[in-house]
């Protein structure tokens, strides 16, 4: 593995990212479209067929049983209708669906690619509203704005030429009138946008300050301080409360504007109509209106605006995708800290090695630099140090976790198995746990690997044995208990790079002692342990000894 990529790749803009996904689901979305098109084209065959059908009878005086074909046309054209409305929905529905299920899939594999050094600078709280919240407020977007966007563009076109064949004064009307709907739409639409992505940034906080809360509700009742919590968490809440009102308030505001002058439209073609019938217009085609040319253009009217309309209403699905866009778009920006390969030490006995690099954050003063050591197969490597100086990044280049910012580490295998000093237990029963290191692991593996880690008398002592249930983080279990778990996970695993972040940390002078036996047996088996440590009893046990100070990793002669 090399130093990091410095390339520059583009960066995704949420516009250009909801662009992308959508190419995903092409035919569907067009498809969506297009039925959405036909199903306004049957609706004109109604309409123009409903006023032909009334000056029929009314003008002309033909019986109803002449008009029976007629009738059964305009039945078949509301079968029609329904039909193209139901494939609008369930394209455009379908489409949605696939397209988050594949956005969910990219962000969590860009979480995976940044690695676990990421992620413990981020709140978990937060990962999840924009995994599960953000992402599913894409929908709107996809199954009902975008399809609309296209029906827009073709359906008042297809009105406007009917309408300019009935009346052209009428048609030329619409179309002067038209334009004032999508200039309110983008006036109200940048205030909309920019709401949205507030209100996202505070359900984010407020999904991460609440887990924060909860996690922390043993310490709160300790210290008495869960009354102050309980405030901090309303003031949070009312915060948000506050910005989905205004965002509401925006939304009615800008539909009750856009419906004025829809209103106003259409008000001024009924007017025409009524005073061409009574002859006090006389202008242009005014003089030739029939109840039909007239009754048809009027009920064309409103659905001349009722594409425009309908993208109104759903316009705030596009200030709110692009709130999301933008949330989960710097996700996808963040430069990548886990290294793509990772090459093979050159010589063999070596299970891995350091070649001039530099530890550190792109964009800070490296922590390390010119680090070269190698490791060889059953090394029991002690790196010591004060805290803050590189310890922790240089475990986790050891792990893989991160790339140095230059030089070269080589590994000779893929697997590492790695320990913390607060390690990662679900909830679950013991089994459970122990499978997170090897799926494939039996009872027996797991018995043997929980008498090892020194847990064999607490095994014993529990009625439904590995099925015992464990709480979150190791709850119902003491602090030794649940790093003894961990350690128990790490004797499942193959990986023979074992890395171990101050594995006795919080551990009593007994709990302590059968870690450090357990690692001696580690490294008896042949796996090669890189362990950081204040413990001198560690670093005793160690065949190597090496210490971070003033930028350097130097080793200390035992």
């Amino acid at each position: 593995m090399s130093g990091r990529d410095q390339s520059e790749e583009p960066l995704i803009t949420p516009r250009r990212w909801l662009h992308m996904l959508a190419r995903r689901e092409r035919n569907r979305l067009v498809g969506a479209a297009a039925c959405g098109v036909l199903a306004g084209v049957q609706t004109v065959v109604l309409v123009v067929g409903l006023a032909w059908l009334i000056d029929q009878l009314v003008i002309h005086g033909r019986s109803p049983v002449e008009l029976l074909p007629l009738f059964g046309g305009l039945a078949l054209a509301v079968g029609l209708r329904s039909l193209f409305q139901w494939g609008q929905e369930v394209l455009s529905a379908e489409a949605s669906l696939r397209i988050r299920q594949f956005a969910r899939a990219e962000l969590l594999a860009k979480i995976a690619k940044l690695g676990p050094v990421w992620l413990t600078q981020r709140q978990s709280g937060a990962l999840a509203t924009q995994a599960v919240e953000h992402i599913d407020a894409l929908d709107g977007y996809f199954a009902r704005f975008y399809p609309q966007l296209r029906i827009v563009v073709a359906l008042p076109l297809l009105i406007a030429c009917v309408v300019g064949w009935l009346d052209y004064l009428v048609a030329i009307f619409l179309l002067l009138s038209a334009p004032l709907i999508p200039l309110f739409m983008a006036l109200v639409g940048m205030g909309a946008e920019r709401l949205n992505r507030d209100q996202f940034a505070a359900v984010s906080r407020l999904s991460a300050h609440f887990i924060d809360r909860v996690r922390g509700m043993t310490t709160l009742q300790l210290f008495g301080h869960t009354r102050s919590a309980q405030q901090d968490v309303w003031y949070a809440t009312d915060e948000y409360r506050r910005l989905s009102m205004r965002t509401l308030r925006l939304a009615f505001l800008s539909s009750a504007v856009l419906e004025f002058f829809a209103s106003v439209a259409i008000a001024v073609v009924a007017m025409y109509v009524g005073f061409g019938l009574l002859g006090y217009i006389d202008y242009g085609p005014s003089p030739s209106l029939t109840l039909f040319t007239g009754l048809a253009v009027l009920l064309l009217a409103p659905e001349f605006f009722q594409p425009l309309r309908t993208l109104s209403q759903h316009y705030h699905d596009r200030a709110a995708a692009l709130g999301a866009a933008e949330s989960i778009a710097t996700i996808f920006n963040e430069p990548a800290l886990v290294p793509h390969h990772i090459a093979s030490p050159k010589a063999s006995g070596v299970e891995c090695e350091l070649a001039s690099i530099s530890v550190g954050y792109v964009g800070r003063t490296p922590a390390l630099q010119a680090v070269s050591m190698t490791v060889c197969v059953g090394d029991v490597v002690a790196i010591t140090g004060e805290s803050g100086s590189g310890k922790s990044s240089l475990l986790a280049i050891f792990a893989g976790f991160m790339a140095p910012l230059s030089g070269e580490y080589r590994r000779r295998s893929a697997k590492v198995a790695w320990l913390d000093q607060s390690p990662c237990l679900i909830q679950g029963s013991i089994a459970d746990n122990l499978r997170l290191a090897n799926p494939e692991a039996n009872e027996a593996a797991m018995t043997d690997a929980l008498r090892r880690a020194g847990l064999g008398a607490l095994l014993e002592a529990l009625p439904a044995g590995l099925e015992s249930i464990v709480g979150e983080r190791g709850v119902g279990l003491s602090g030794g208990q649940a790093q003894r778990l961990a350690l128990a996970r790490v004797y499942l695993s193959t990986a023979p790079l074992v890395v171990l972040d101050e594995p006795t940390a919080n551990l009593d002078a007994s709990a302590e002692l059968a870690v450090i036996q357990a690692l001696l047996e580690w490294a008896k088996e042949g796996r090669t342990l890189v362990i950081a440590t204040h413990h001198p009893a560690i670093v005793h046990a160690a065949t190597r000894h090496f210490v971070c100070e003033a930028g350097k990793l130097n080793e200390v002669s035992l």
